[in-house]
């Protein structure tokens, strides 16, 4: 049977996240440990042209971006929530409750200089 030159077929991008550092965490609630799936469906080109090949590989690559944003906006969404957890049930420090209680660590600082080396200068 000879192979069709019409592939008018679909597939999906699919990406799991699991975390090897799970821990037996009460299950009511959604932790950043706790494994979820997201996936986009993607049309295959239906033609072996240079064209539908480039135009699905452009496809293919806004959907490898949006599934990123979405993986990232779940995580992101999980470890807020988990901070929220951590300081409503933390004891206060230095008459601080919440955001910014832990251990004298400016949160805003801490932000600001995310993925920066701060080298910390003398008085």
């Amino acid at each position: 049977m000879a192979p069709s030159s019409t592939l008018d077929a679909t597939a999906a991008l699919k990406a799991t996240y699991t975390n090897s550092n799970s821990q037996s965490a009460d299950s009511s609630t959604l932790s950043s440990t706790t494994p979820f799936t997201v996936s986009t469906p993607l049309s295959l080109p239906s033609s072996d042209s240079p064209a539908h090949k480039t135009a699905y590989l452009t496809s293919l690559r806004d959907a490898v971006t949006a599934l990123q944003e979405r993986v990232n906006s779940e995580l992101t969404a999980r470890m807020e929530a988990e901070a929220r957890e951590t300081a409503a049930t933390s004891p206060t420090t230095n008459g601080k409750s919440g955001k910014g209680a832990t251990a004298g660590v400016d949160e805003a600082a801490e932000e600001e200089n995310y993925g920066e080396e701060v080298v910390e200068e003398d008085e």
